[in-house]
Formats: structure tokens, sequence, C-alpha cells
């Protein structure tokens, strides 16, 4: 391996910086026919954030690795990639054992993919699978039922300016056990709606006597692909039918505006979440994994 391979550390990145990992990503993406990094780090990647570090791999003035730390009490987020061109040669490891290192609580790395790269990966670091999300998708080309909705309940768009501190009530609800989803705050939610692909179109609310009781936010990929981005339903309105007639009203709206599949992301242990997707004819398509120093 080259002499001049340098490991740089910042919580901040410059816009050629960005660029450059932007960069990396999409041909890491173009090869793996997968994510390489999860939707929270490309957000912590172009807003910075005083928790997070960025870990810069360059050989010969090229980058050809990047990792990301999001530091948290109890433990600390991880993720890595390498360039393509570049792997089997030690950096991936030396981008981990940098992780554990900088990390100041137990940290916990996310893999794209249950690939036996990353298991074997991890398990030379020491680290064991902590969790695992399903990724489920299904095809949006036949006619999906009208939803029932429940009496009582109406089901409307989200109007930006007015349900945000609700919409932020129901989801710490809905995710209370949820170790990031239940932590989302104004500051997170508004990061995500200044994303291009947001849409208040295509972000369903339930209200039932003026209060929300639950919501369904979609999001539109490219390639025709439509994604459950999040489905959640307060505790006091379970099992009242809100989060199917919900899903049938995002699926719906995503079919007409053109999607052709659907795509969502689920934790391996939800069983009741799950049974739902099953039911309306998800299937999985692949997990991540998180590992966990042990």
């Amino acid at each position: 391996m080259s002499t001049l391979l340098t490991i740089a550390v910042t919580t901040g990145l410059s816009e050629t910086e960005i660029s450059s990992v932007l960069g990396l990503v999409a041909k890491a993406v173009a090869v793996d026919q997968s994510p390489a990094l999860n939707e929270a780090a490309l957000l912590q990647l172009r807003r910075s954030h005083a928790a997070t570090k960025h870990l810069l791999v360059s050989q010969n003035q090229d980058l050809v690795g990047y990792a990301q730390l999001a530091a948290g009490p109890e433990w600390s987020a991880g993720q890595l990639v390498v360039a393509p061109d570049h792997r089997r040669q030690g950096i991936g490891t030396q981008l981990l054992r940098r992780l554990i290192m900088e990390s100041t609580t137990p940290l916990r790395v996310w893999a794209m993919g249950d690939t036996p790269a990353a298991g074997a990966l991890a398990a030379r670091a020491g680290m064991v699978r902590r969790r695992e999300l399903l990724i489920m998708e299904r095809p949006l080309d036949g006619e999906l039922p009208e939803p029932a909705v429940p009496r009582g309940v109406q089901i409307r768009t989200f109007q930006v300016g007015h349900d945000e501190q609700e919409w932020l009530r129901v989801n710490a609800a809905a995710f209370a056990q949820h170790p990031e989803q239940a932590l989302i705050d104004i500051n997170d939610l508004e990061d995500r709606m200044a994303e291009p692909w947001f849409d208040p179109a295509g972000f369903f609310v339930a209200l039932k006597d003026n209060a929300m009781i639950g919501f369904h936010w979609t999001k539109q990929h490219q390639d025709q692909l439509g994604e459950v981005y999040v489905l959640g339903v307060a505790p006091s309105a379970a099992g009242q039918g809100v989060g199917k007639a919900l899903l049938l009203t995002g699926l719906r709206s995503l079919q007409e505006r053109g999607s052709t599949r659907v795509e969502l992301y689920v934790e391996a242990d939800h069983a009741a979440a799950i049974q739902l997707y099953l039911a309306y004819g998800f299937a999985t398509a692949s997990r991540d994994v998180m590992y966990a120093q042990s």
C-alpha cells in the first residue's frame, strides 16, 4: 500500500470534500448495487453537526475511503465506505479501527447489505450483530383496493407550517422504543423537508377529533421507485385500522405519481409491522445490519 495514505478527521467538510465523498459514494453504489451510506449519514454529510466526525482517507491526494461517526450519549453510530478499486487493501480495517478510537461511547456500525465482507470486517474488530433492518419491496403495477378509513377518522395531506409539532408528538409516541426515530426533533424534520424529494402531497396524516393520530410519509425516488418513508400510528389509535388505511392511501398516491414498485425499511424484530406489510404484498429483498462492540 502506498506510503502516501493519510486519514484526516474533521467535524466540518468543505464543498470540495463533500463533492469528493458523494463521488466516492456514487462509485460504490454503481458497483455494489446498494446504498453505500444511509439517509441519516448523507444528511449529516451535507449539514455539518458538532457531534459528527468525518474521516477522509486519501491516497496520492485521491479520496479512497470515508467514514462518519455520529456521537451519542449511550452509543455512537458509524458508517464507512471504500472506493471499489481500493478494496482488500486494509483501508476498511483502518477506518473501523479509527472509528473505534475516535468514539467516546460504545460503537455501533451500520453495514448496508448483509455482505460476508462486512461481517468479516466486523468480526475482526470483535463486533457482533446487534440489529437487522429489513428492506421490503412490492410491485405497484396492479390495482390497489380503496382504503377503508375508520369511522370518525379523516386523512388529509400534511400542512407545512401547521402540522410540524403535532407530527413530532405522534412520531415520538409511535416510535417510543425506536433508538433513532423517537429522537427526531424539529431540526431533523426541517432538514428532511428541505430535501429536493420532499413533497407534502405525498405526506398523509390521519386525524380524529381534530387531533393527529397517525401518518404515512411517502418518498418518490428516481427510476419509478416509491418508498413508505415512515408510517406511524399513535398508541391510542392502534388496532383500529388506521395503519392499513394510511398504508393504502400512500401506496395509491405513489402509484398515481408514477411509481411501479415501492420499498420500505422495517426493524427485523417488529413482528406486527412485518405482518402488516406481508399482508399487503411486500417481501424481503435485502437487509442492513448493525454491528456493535461486544
